[in-house]
């Protein structure tokens, strides 16, 4: 893992163009996001939004009895906190981290400041609003109508979508929980799977062997969510100067602690 990753690892970020880039990253503070950290609780008030570049975090709803379910993720592609913009400050489920990293942080104010100029910044972050949109009722849809081997390729390969590598630590309880499945269901998939030689499974670490071999697996669910999000970018960025790796990037602020 980098020790401290750029902030155009957000495609976000990225996306910007130089001048605005460069009017925000001197208030991005970059943070560590350990395994199983909680950014935000259920209607708790939200101080900043997060810009995840290596970290992956997971965006769940909790019921009055306490159950949750997973409603989706972000990665380097995208933001948490969309309900800042959206006028809801309070939003309705949590987020934790399920994969430790990096993000940046952007204070409440300063994003709210930018979106308000009418700039990229306000045009990106809706565009991003409405391909998680398409991703959360595709991935609706997907649970109610596709296999569980199915729902967990597509899971695994929007996962390395947002990682450097091929290997995630992920017990076969934790997939079940995002998906919303019987464990049970989840081992006999991925048993099928490292049968078929697409993964390597022990100890919940997972080594994706053949990507190929897990997109033919998956259903029609994971190639609209990405090209939904492959089709919005380019409109975004096909008019706009992105910023170079060698622009000054702010100093870290935190260390990512092993636990």
């Amino acid at each position: 893992m980098e020790s401290t990753p750029s902030p155009i690892r957000n495609h976000l970020l990225a996306a910007l163009p130089a001048a605005e880039y460069e009017r925000v990253v001197p208030h991005l503070e970059l943070l560590a996001m350990p395994l199983g950290e909680v950014v935000y609780e259920t209607r708790a008030e939200m101080s900043h939004a997060y810009f995840p570049t290596t970290a992956v975090v997971s965006l769940d709803y909790v019921m009055q009895n306490g159950a949750e379910s997973e409603i989706t993720e972000v990665g380097n592609e995208g933001v948490v906190g969309i309900s800042l913009f959206m006028d809801g400050h309070h939003p309705p489920g949590m987020a934790i981290v399920h994969i430790g990293g990096y993000a940046y942080r952007l204070k409440a104010r300063m994003l709210m400041e930018e979106f308000n100029r009418g700039g990229a910044m306000q045009r990106l972050l809706l565009l991003y609003t409405q391909a998680r949109i398409t991703q959360v009722s595709q991935t609706a849809v997907c649970n109610r109508h596709h296999a569980v081997e199915q729902q967990l390729c597509r899971w695994l390969l929007h996962t390395l979508d947002r990682l450097p590598s091929g290997d995630l630590t992920m017990t076969h309880e934790l997939i079940a929980g995002m998906l919303g499945v019987r464990r049970e269901g989840i081992t006999e998939a991925a048993g099928h799977l490292q049968h078929a030689g697409c993964i390597r499974y022990r100890r919940g670490h997972i080594t994706v062997l053949d990507r190929s071999g897990l997109e033919s697996r998956a259903c029609e669910c994971y190639a609209v969510v990405k090209n939904e999000f492959t089709r919005l970018f380019a409109r975004a960025q096909s008019h706009q100067t992105l910023p170079s790796a060698g622009h000054a990037q702010p100093s870290p602020r935190f260390h990512l602690v092993k636990t």
